[in-house]
């Protein structure tokens, strides 16, 4: 192993370990590392931002740009709405959010697909009187299967397209992947509607018999007495029969910031004072509505009040690349930058007893906010959160809902036969929504998930740098070691099962990066062209379902199905071992071993 190797290795540990690990986000350890990798000088100064500028990131970033005027224009509410019954049976709804999440995220973003889709199905839950966790799960992974079946359903397949493109000359076309893809979403789809929610364990709190929010709709709350209050001078547990009426939990007392132990409930309650209570957004206000509470923040509450607007409760599930992830709503100036409490966290289907607004909100929790109702909505998109609330389902302009989805049908035509280059092609999309008024010109950069895009300019000239050493020609030499003399479909499975189990613990785009030109090395090596492997990988990458930290679309519903970090490989795995039982036959038979070096 040379200097240069070892050096990438260790960075290329560091980054595993650090993305394992959680504490900071994957963006910037990715540009830390490759800022060290510059220092170290295994990495040119006057190519470490090429990988900014590279076709792979600028398509995923268009994509994304793309998905949100998909979604403004109302063409993804015109299938829901005709498409989704809350009166058909689990199996059915799954078979159907499924079919529809997986088209949807194989033309839009997947993470984009399965935010829209979330609160549809949770709605649909709730009015068929079911647990929301035995359809999420299934949503999520069809949402994930989706993404394989054309070029921009998921930056795996985009950054392999580019590989290829470096490799032999010429890139994957937009629907290469179908075939292989499109097959092993169906099968896992089929899988997931028939037999996988069966798996999803009952410990997850997912009693069908329950209401359907009550698994993850809790909070912990703070309700504060004001003064005047017919409250004060009575003890904390002559409430116990409001309590109760309002299905409410008193839990116990806050004065002057230091919470009340001991006798606390016999301690008479002065102005000032804070109660400490569990409930539901619906019973917390009643609650407050009947003993004449104010909200901790009420000096907040008043100001609001004294501006005329009306105040709204609402439920936001954080997504990993959200503002409050990591950060506390003190931190972020919830209250002072947008007039809005944060009442109570449910995390994982728990709710959170700690200083709520001091506490970090973590991806995958539910938020229960207080918010100004006519800023509402442009409260949720500064926090980065997806709102549980019900949509409507309308169609906001059926003019425009024709214009997007023509424009984006005519440059996914102009892609797949070779008129014009993918990239050029998403780019005049955009340029069309823009000119066409569905997506404002001062909203386009925040479309864009900026995290993503760093980590894969990063990530590229890193693992440029690492091929170009030899280092993935190493790791290739020993997978091959291990694998012997086996025929070639046992050593391509092999590479699937390294590459999804890596993807299981990483982001996928970062396991895509260092994946594929092990791919390609292993097809040199053998002296097959590189397709059958790119593909492999494309695929092992893209299915992530033994962790909630494996696809950002399993964090996403870690909160609002009430899951466990344990719960997703019983559906999971059998779904990993399936999709390869599938795609290897697939990949043999559309993209066989030919001899020809990469």
């Amino acid at each position: 192993m040379t200097q240069d190797q070892f050096i990438l290795f260790a960075l290329f540990a560091t980054v595993f370990v650090a993305l394992i690990w959680g504490r900071w986000r994957y963006d910037l350890v990715a540009f830390g590392a490759l800022m060290a990798a510059v220092l170290l000088g295994v990495v040119d100064p006057d190519r470490a931002f090429e990988g900014f500028g590279h076709p792979a990131t600028l398509v995923v970033a268009l994509v994304l740009v793309v998905s949100a005027g998909l979604v403004r224009s109302g063409a993804v509410y015109l299938i829901t709405r005709t498409l989704v019954n809350s009166a058909r049976g689990l199996g059915a709804h799954i078979a159907i959010m499924g079919g529809i999440g997986g088209l949807l995220s194989a033309f839009m973003n997947n993470v984009a697909a399965l935010a829209l889709l979330m609160p549809v199905d949770i709605q649909t839950a709730r009015k068929a009187g079911r647990a929301p966790g035995l359809s999420l799960m299934p949503l999520s992974f069809a949402t994930i299967l989706g993404g394989m079946v054309t070029l921009i359903g998921t930056p795996p397949n985009i950054i392999i397209a580019a590989f290829r493109q470096d490799a032999t000359g010429q890139s994957f076309r937009m629907f290469d992947f179908a075939p292989v893809g499109g097959v092993a979403a169906l099968a896992g789809i089929v899988f997931v509607a028939l037999v996988g929610w069966r798996l999803i364990p009952k410990s997850a709190g997912l009693d069908a018999s329950a209401d359907p929010m009550s698994d993850y709709s809790s909070y912990i709350a703070e309700l504060t007495v004001p003064e005047g209050s017919k409250l004060i001078g009575r003890r904390l547990a002559d409430l116990d029969p409001e309590a109760e009426a309002n299905d409410v939990a008193l839990l116990g007392l806050v004065r002057g910031g230091k919470r009340l132990y001991g006798l606390q409930r016999g301690t008479a309650l002065a102005a000032g004072d804070s109660l400490v209570i569990e409930a539901s957004p619906e019973a917390l206000d009643e609650f407050r509505a009947a003993l004449s509470l104010d909200f901790a923040e009420g000096a907040n509450q008043e100001r609001l009040k004294a501006e005329g607007a009306g105040l709204t409760v609402i439920e936001v599930v954080v997504p990993e690349q959200a503002r409050i992830a990591g950060r506390s709503a003190q931190l972020v100036g919830l209250a002072w930058r947008r007039r809005t409490v944060l009442l109570g966290i449910s995390r994982q289907g728990r709710p959170v007893r700690q200083q709520i607004r001091k506490t970090k909100v973590r991806p995958g929790d539910i938020l229960l906010l207080l918010t100004p109702q006519d800023v509402a909505q442009d409260v949720v998109d500064w926090l980065g959160c997806l709102t549980l609330a019900d949509r409507g389902l309308a169609v906001t302009d059926t003019r425009k809902t024709w214009i997007a989805i023509g424009l984006f049908a005519a440059a996914v035509a102009a892609a797949s036969v070779g008129l014009v280059d993918l990239t050029i092609a998403i780019g005049l999309v955009v340029v069309g929504y823009v000119a066409a008024r569905i997506i404002p010109i001062n909203e386009v950069y925040s479309h864009v998930e900026w995290p993503v895009v760093v980590l894969l300019g990063s990530m590229i000239p890193l693992g440029v740098a690492l091929e170009e050493s030899g280092g993935t020609r190493l790791i290739a030499e020993t997978l091959l070691g291990l694998t012997g003399d086996m025929p070639p479909w046992v050593i391509l499975t092999a590479l699937m099962v390294a590459t999804m189990c890596l993807s299981d613990v990483l982001n996928n785009t970062a396991t895509t990066v260092v994946a594929a030109p092990v791919g390609i090395q292993m097809a040199q090596a053998l002296g097959f062209s590189p397709d059958p492997f790119l593909m492999a990988v494309a695929v092992a990458a893209s299915c992530a379902f033994l962790t909630p930290i494996g696809h950002k679309n399993n964090t996403l519903i870690l909160g609002p199905g009430g899951y466990r970090f344990g719960d997703y490989w019983r559906m999971g795995l059998p779904l990993e071992i399936i999709v390869i039982a599938v795609s290897v036959p697939m990949i043999l038979l559309v993209w066989p071993f030919q001899a020809g070096a990469a």
